[in-house]
């Protein structure tokens, strides 16, 4: 050995092998050229034994990328899932959106380059509608997945959700054929994870869910705006978090799903499910969170930031616009009628980006006034409304509607724009296309796309310091 290695040595260095020395940092993962690059593994394949892509792949695979059409591409945590850096929500599909807006929805964006759709079991919402039915928007989503067909289904990625602890749930009876006199609980053990995978890729019509999340904990946790924890809610019998992610693994190794989600999660929550899918061997395939994160609840910027950036896990922030009420579309004051819109109007003229949207009876808060009651105009605080007032002077005064503003703070947040994507949804055509407008690359309009700069940050940060998290509660 010694012998040879004084030989090489002694060789001109125009002649030495050559060697690349590939350093590998604990836990994270740095994004290379190799991680734009699509994977879709058919029906059985276990995906978490599929060898790794090379950390020196060409740099054609990047060009290959960015003719993909898919808008602000990036991956998804550390994995190799690529995603438009918006993310089409679908929960009024089936309630406040009929099938045929549905579609519409799910064209237009698809024509823009967003390539994530969001859905849940669940879904459509609020669950106390007249003609609320769980999975409704599923089918729809599977239906237009049925009728764009394979190949253009698989340019999409596709997440759905489990629904975590709720007792006599119709959810879980949805799942079954033989729903029996006595409603199910939905709960995250093996048996019922599984057979709410099978329902939604039934409903889907699909043989794959490309990113399967849970809904909220089994266990009990403060959470949809609440902040202290109230241990008198402690439940003995929450399922432990490694085996629901026991489950997960064996849909991933049947094929049935590719990547795993948590959601409405708090730290603890985060790191638990770390620990358990290293124990497990699929560390790789827990990729992000989906929690609340808007200028109304700013939560996430601190310990769970923190956890997931080092983690490698991307944030899909979800009602970024409160409910709608951050849009601006809710406000009795600064409204100029003469550049006031009504959102009833899908096809109301060409699309004007400073026009004001004004809410309709159609719009979520008049048609169902006591859902998600923090931020509804009845019923949200006093501290809530005046933040809406000052946030929609800000985005005036930097040329931007108030839901413009929103969403590009959002969207800028650094666990949002390294490796997430911001969920958005919308009940009209023309709310889709403003809400969707800070994400194109080539405005529609020709006009010049508004960013934050530092002077607009500090006032938005002037706000949040007076009342922080004003639409949460103990």
């Amino acid at each position: 050995i010694l012998s040879i290695f004084f030989f090489l040595c002694s060789l001109p260095s125009s002649t030495m092998p050559r060697t690349k020395l590939i350093l590998k940092a604990p836990r994270r993962v740095m994004m290379t050229t190799s991680s734009f690059i699509p994977s879709i593994p058919s029906s059985g394949v276990t995906t978490r034994n599929m060898p790794s892509l090379s950390t020196s792949a060409p740099s054609s695979t990047f060009t290959s990328a960015a003719s993909s059409n898919v808008c602000n591409a990036r991956s998804l945590g550390n994995s190799e899932l690529i995603i438009s850096g918006a993310c089409l929500g679908t929960m009024t599909f089936g309630i406040q959106n009929n099938c045929d807006d549905a579609f519409r929805q799910l064209d237009y964006a698809r024509s823009v380059g967003v390539n994530f759709i969001d859905t849940a079991e669940l879904y459509p919402v609020p669950t106390f509608a007249k003609n609320w039915r769980a999975g409704a928007t599923e089918e729809i989503v599977g239906k237009y997945l049925d009728n764009i067909g394979e190949s253009e289904r698989d340019k999409l990625v596709i997440a759905t959700k489990i629904v975590g602890y709720f007792p006599k749930s119709l959810v879980a009876a949805a799942r079954r054929k033989d729903r029996g006199d006595k409603l199910p609980d939905c709960r995250l053990d093996e048996a019922s994870v599984k057979e709410a995978c099978h329902a939604s890729l039934k409903r889907l019509r699909t043989d794959r869910v490309d990113l399967m999340q849970i809904h909220w904990p089994d266990r009990y946790i403060p959470s949809f705006g609440q902040m202290q924890f109230d241990h008198s809610q402690i439940r003995d019998d929450a399922i432990p978090i490694e085996e629901t992610a026991s489950a997960l693994r064996d849909l991933i190794d049947e094929g049935k799903i590719r990547y795993i989600g948590i959601s409405n999660e708090s730290t603890l929550g985060v790191c638990e499910w770390v620990k358990a899918t290293e124990k497990l061997g699929i560390r790789d395939k827990l990729v992000s969170i989906q929690n609340s994160y808007s200028l109304l609840d700013r939560r996430f910027d601190s310990e769970l930031a923190e956890a997931c950036s080092y983690y490698g896990i991307g944030l899909l922030p979800w009602s970024v616009l409160a409910g709608g009420l951050l849009s601006g579309k809710y406000q009795t004051t600064n409204v100029d009628d003469d550049n006031a819109g009504d959102d009833a109007g899908d096809d109301a003229g060409d699309y004007d980006s400073r026009r004001y949207i004004r809410a309709s009876s159609k719009s979520r808060f008049y048609a169902f006034p006591t859902y998600m009651s923090r931020w509804s105009p009845s019923s949200a605080s006093q501290y809530t409304l005046d933040a809406v007032d000052e946030y929609a002077n800000i985005a005036h005064e930097a040329g931007m509607t108030p839901a413009e503003l929103a969403i590009a703070f959002v969207r800028t947040r650094r666990f949002v724009s390294d490796n997430g994507s911001v969920i958005i949804g919308a009940t009209t055509m023309e709310q889709l296309k403003e809400n969707l407008k800070p994400f194109l690359e080539e405005n529609p309009d020709g006009e010049e796309l508004k960013f934050l700069d530092d002077d607009i940050l500090e006032a938005i940060d002037s706000v949040h310091m007076k009342c922080r998290d004003p639409s949460c509660k103990l």
